[in-house]
């Protein structure tokens, strides 16, 4: 995940069947940078990413945003990656596409989202998002839960919250471990400045 100066940020994931590294391609995670260095806005840093070669890196998705709007990349390890833009309010993007019903995860998770009371950044209100983030029960399957029980070297080590205010303020709240173990703090704006 990065954000530049312009307030950009950007976040990439990884695409089914392709967590960690692989020989000879480059790490997903300096994607977000590449995207950023220099872009003015999120449709700038888009076609910065658009523009690349997908076969440099195992399959990625990822998310570009600014206060004007985002855009989702998917790039699938063949050609370039596609930019598809957001509809304004709430999407889930997971390994596979923007809301797709076909992701486990997605199905039970975005229609909670949602319902759930919006995150209140003013008032520093963010309490129905993050008890859904701590949520570890899955019915079916652990495909299905937001916070993943740690199993064999994977599982939920962190989580995210940012809000991109109209005006262009950044919030950025982080739990350094799996959340509802780990509280939520807030990190951008820096609340010791």
């Amino acid at each position: 995940m990065a954000r530049n100066a312009a307030g950009v940020v950007a976040a990439v994931l990884n695409r089914p069947g392709s967590l960690g590294p692989a020989p000879g391609k480059r790490s997903r995670g300096e994607l977000p940078l590449i995207a950023l260095g220099g872009a003015a806005d999120a449709g700038e840093a888009a076609t910065r990413v658009s523009a690349l070669p997908a076969g440099d890196w195992r399959p990625f998705n990822m998310v570009i945003a600014d206060r004007h709007g985002a855009s989702f990349l998917r790039g699938t390890g063949i050609g370039r990656p596609v930019a598809i833009p957001l509809a304004a309010g709430i999407s889930m993007v997971t390994a596979h596409d923007p809301n797709d019903p076909t992701s486990p995860r997605t199905r039970r998770h975005l229609p909670r989202f949602r319902a759930a009371s919006h995150p209140d950044p003013a008032r520093d209100d963010w309490s129905a998002w993050e008890a859904l983030l701590a949520d570890e029960d899955y019915a079916e399957s652990v495909a299905e839960t937001l916070r993943v029980p740690a199993t064999g070297g994977f599982g939920t080590v962190c989580a995210t919250l940012i809000a991109l205010g109209a005006d262009g303020t950044l919030i950025w709240r982080f739990a350094a471990g799996p959340p509802g173990e780990a509280p939520f703090r807030t990190v951008i704006p820096d609340p010791a400045i």
